[in-house]
């Protein structure tokens, strides 16, 4: 099928101002797609006058504009695995007290696609549509480490807990497999304490992960081995149920 060259151009540019922090000007986005500023500056016009891109009044930089979190939500909001989820989050929020959180691989990340918050006055939230790193949240290296992916290249460091050095975060990850579940210990937000695993289709590919976080005065490391048992349980009934499906 011939590709449409302006609508391909228009796409590139979304996807480079999504991963440009701070956005992006119409000299590096003509520059990085190959074309002059004029034509660069039109395609980016178009987008921003549908809502797809935004500039901000100071920089003049480009970033992502609303319409795309509108979309976004549309597509969470009717995603077959979220939807099969949504029981086995409450369960594991009834069974742990803590908040839940189911999230996908997505632009290299854990996308959270959904949550049940806990029902305590002090819990740990992530809010949906959020992208976290997978080397430092449980969510993240459950779908590393069983989904088998390549560690990242660059590690960031959040927290004075966060494991930046590969070889570390090799000999932990395997840790996390033969434990059968990964855990975050305040290495992407002080205070936080994270349990995660794998969710697994009827081909036995990992199409998610699932957990549990909260504070870590309450989620003492004394109590991650109670709480693994139960949200790997969870996860296997989830994976049971898509592979029912």
């Amino acid at each position: 099928m011939a590709e449409i060259q302006s609508l391909a151009r228009g796409l590139k540019m979304m996807e480079l101002i999504a991963l440009a922090e701070g956005g992006m000007g119409i000299t590096e986005l003509a520059e990085q797609i190959g074309v002059d500023k004029s034509t660069a500056s039109r395609l980016m016009g178009t987008l921003a006058t549908y809502g797809f891109a935004e500039q901000d009044a100071t920089t003049r930089r480009y970033r992502l504009g609303p319409k795309v979190v509108t979309l976004s939500r549309y597509l969470l909001t009717r995603m077959p695995l979220r939807e099969q989820a949504k029981p086995f989050l409450h369960r594991l929020v009834d069974r742990t007290g803590e908040g839940a959180h189911l999230a996908i691989l997505a632009q290299g990340g854990a996308l959270y696609i959904d949550q049940v918050e806990s029902p305590a006055t002090l819990r740990a939230t992530t809010g949906v549509g959020t992208i976290a790193p997978l080397h430092c949240t449980a969510l993240g290296k459950a779908l590393m480490t069983f989904g088998n992916l390549p560690q990242p290249q660059q590690m960031k460091a959040f927290t004075a807990r966060t494991i930046v050095d590969a070889d570390t975060l090799r000999v932990h990850l395997e840790q996390t497999r033969r434990q059968g579940y990964a855990v975050d210990d305040e290495e992407y937000e002080y205070g936080v304490r994270c349990v995660a695993v794998p969710v697994y289709d009827y081909r036995g590919k990992v199409v998610g992960a699932i957990g549990v976080s909260g504070p870590a005065g309450r989620m003492s490391l004394e109590r991650v081995p109670e709480i693994a048992r139960i949200v790997m349980e969870v996860g296997k009934d989830l994976s049971d149920r898509l592979s029912f499906r």
